[in-house]
């Protein structure tokens, strides 16, 4: 695999930090006062729009993708591209933004069937790799006790917020690693959110926070799909009860804002369901594996498969709302069209 030399300047943390830094095995993390090239791997819809506000903040970022159609928009946001994750092995920080669990596993251990190298193998002594995606518990432990084999640190920083949350810089950020790791890593963290949660030294505990604040979520809105459908069915607007209910007991964002999207049936892809049922079932291992049942989480599980079965799986997650109507006997006219 190719390696490339280091460009540009960008300081992480400072000279005493570094000093005090003392890796596993001796090693120091030399990521203050470095000039390095940030890696990404994940450039998804989310991973997008955050690699280009590290490019926008001034951050020189280097981002791996295995097709070559994906090259030239990358390119004209700023990015430098690669299709060879090789390319990545000299940088000092490495973000991925991964689907699941499985690919960061590829990311991390390599895979023999394409002649993947993994980070782990590759990355250099004091590197480290930010994983910024919504994992188990089991996943992160399993990549984070990895790349200490190696004498190289592994921060957990999943997100909250959507596609448009990114592209606005208005991400908040949950993040778990060795204390020096996290502080290295946080001018990225000013760079793609707005409020940085520093959750503890164990990578993951921010994955079953980021999971359990999705189950949230994820139930607001089978109830908020509920209770409009019984609305609609009574002839009554639905946004007037809305407007009340946000104003009053339920102000929070996801009440506000995927309250509207529900009532103005806009299903349009974003956080689809596919993505939102494996979180849901990583929630309820987890559930299961502390033995404290989660009986609604299971019903939006339920939920989402009826959904995916009648075709939905190409639309966000606010789609609990139109499953809401059909069960009620309201086929929403726009629906089909919002897809």
């Amino acid at each position: 695999m190719s390696k490339h030399g280091n460009s540009s300047s960008v300081a992480f943390g400072n000279a005493a930090e570094i000093a005090s830094s003392k890796r596993r095995g001796g090693s120091q993390s030399g990521l203050a006062a470095l000039n390095a090239e940030i890696g990404f791997i994940g450039l998804g819809h989310m991973g997008m729009a955050m690699a280009a506000n590290l490019v926008a903040a001034g951050l020189p970022v280097i981002a791996y993708v295995r097709r070559a159609d994906q090259v030239g928009h990358l390119e004209a946001i700023g990015l430098k591209v690669t299709m060879d994750i090789g390319d990545l092995l000299d940088c000092h920080v490495v973000i991925s933004m991964l689907p699941d669990d499985d690919a960061l596993r590829d990311v991390v251990f390599g895979r023999s069937d394409d002649d993947l190298e993994g980070l782990a193998a590759g990355l250099m002594p004091g590197a480290i790799h930010l994983s910024m995606s919504t994992i188990s518990t089991a996943a992160a432990s399993l990549a984070a006790a990895e790349h200490a084999r190696h004498g190289q640190g592994y921060v957990s920083a999943p997100v909250f917020g959507n596609p448009e949350a990114a592209k606005a810089r208005q991400l908040f950020i949950v993040a778990a690693g060795a204390s020096a790791d996290v502080v290295r890593c946080q001018p990225i963290f000013d760079s793609l959110g707005q409020r940085t949660f520093v959750v503890g030294a164990d990578p993951q505990e921010a994955n079953l926070m980021k999971l359990l604040g999705n189950m949230m979520s994820a139930t607001a809105l089978e109830m908020l799909g509920e209770v409009v459908a019984v609305m609609r069915k009574r002839g009554i607007d639905p946004r007037h009860f809305i407007d009340i209910m946000t104003s009053s007991m339920f102000g929070g964002r996801v009440h506000k804002i995927y309250g509207d999207k529900i009532v103005q049936q806009a299903y349009a892809p974003g956080f689809v369901l596919p993505l939102v049922l494996k979180d849901v079932r990583l929630a309820l291992a987890e559930a299961e594996k502390a033995g404290a049942p989660m009986p609604s989480v299971g019903v939006v599980r339920d939920r989402l498969i009826t959904a995916i079965a009648r075709g939905y799986g190409d639309l966000d997650w606010t789609a609990l709302g139109l499953l809401a109507a059909e069960e009620a006997g309201l086929f929403p006219v726009t629906a089909t069209a919002a897809r």
